[in-house]
């Protein structure tokens, strides 16, 4: 069962990976193998070190306190990720002639880590994308480190989700265009994390 968890958050968490791939499919842009790798690797720390992080805190506090701080970072983390996609639309509308290529301006749309407008995302580029899609892991993975999940294989199993959902975006695209699934997946993405959470405490 805990493999089962460790699974669904790490896809969760890396659905972002899915959507990026989508946009960047839409817009002729490659991900080449080795920088793929090099964002799974980053995806592998960051998620990694923050399920350790929550192994940690789980010494200094009981079982108890520590479900209830996982149920509320999941299921707010599961709220987020079904309202993001009309939060974004919205803040798309009112800044859509502007394009923001800082970290923050990655972290809100990470497609903007194609500064040079080459179709073809470098190694520089392909670090800030890394670190502005795992950043959306820390969550989930605090929260998979406080009820017991190993840090490992959390960190091993969003590396490997992210690097196949960007490996796979190009064969997506037209399915969830077609079947207009992104929004569907998204809520089902989030309606996952809440359930997970309400769980740690029942």
């Amino acid at each position: 069962m805990s493999y089962l968890y460790t699974f669904l958050i790490a896809l969760v968490n890396n659905l972002d990976n899915i959507g990026v791939r989508i946009a960047y499919s839409i817009r002729g842009i490659r991900i080449p193998f080795l920088k793929n790798l090099w964002i799974s690797f980053i995806t592998f720390v960051i998620s990694g070190g923050a399920a350790y992080f929550g192994e940690l805190t789980t010494v200094y506090l009981n079982k108890t306190v520590s479900s209830i701080i996982s149920m509320v970072l999941l299921c707010s983390i599961g709220l987020w990720i079904i309202l993001e996609p009309y939060v974004k639309k919205k803040k798309d509308i009112k800044n859509n002639e502007q394009v923001d290529f800082s970290l923050k301006g990655v972290l809100d749309n990470p497609e903007n880590a194609d500064r040079d407008k080459s179709s073809d995302i470098d190694l520089k580029e392909a670090t800030v994308l890394g670190i502005a899609l795992s950043v959306n892991n820390i969550g989930g993975g605090v929260s998979a480190g406080m009820i017991g999940l190993s840090w490992y294989f959390v960190g091993i199993f969003s590396a490997v989700i992210s690097f196949i959902a960007l490996w796979l975006g190009n064969y997506l695209t037209v399915f969830l265009k077609k079947w207009d699934l992104d929004k569907k997946a998204s809520f089902v993405a989030g309606a996952v994390l809440i359930i997970l959470g309400i769980i740690q405490v029942i």
